[in-house]
């Protein structure tokens, strides 16, 4: 009888330890579920972001070529300033005489390209 008992015993030792690391190994998988969900949530986001961030910078380099050749100087700056609900493109340039221009484009109104008055009748 001792002889049988023996595998017997050791069978169950090993069914329990079988289980026991499965039931470990299950837990860790449902941990990193809700981890890997909000790792993809945050890859969406992020493409989606990506996407928005292209198109307005699409809209700021057009800008910033229409000022190029409207104007013919050399472009210091250009950047996105959110005016009135809505994004504008604010590009800065440096005119033939040396003088600092700020000119405003708004994509969404689909105008020409206007100088901001930097003063009063001194541009």
């Amino acid at each position: 009888m001792q002889i049988q008992a023996v595998p017997v015993a050791l069978s169950v030792a090993a069914i329990v330890v079988t289980l026991s690391m499965g039931g470990d190994a299950w837990a860790a998988q449902a941990s990193r579920e809700p981890a890997r969900q909000s790792q993809r949530d945050l890859v969406e986001r992020d493409e989606s972001r990506h996407a928005k961030r292209g198109s307005d910078h699409r809209a700021l380099s057009d800008a910033v070529r229409r000022v190029e050749r409207r104007s013919g100087g050399q472009v210091l700056s250009a950047e996105r300033v959110p005016y009135d609900g809505r994004n504008i493109n604010r590009v800065k340039v440096v005119d033939a005489s040396g003088r600092v221009r700020v000119y405003v484009d708004d994509p969404a109104a689909r105008r020409p390209v206007r100088p901001v008055p930097t003063r009063d009748k001194d541009n």
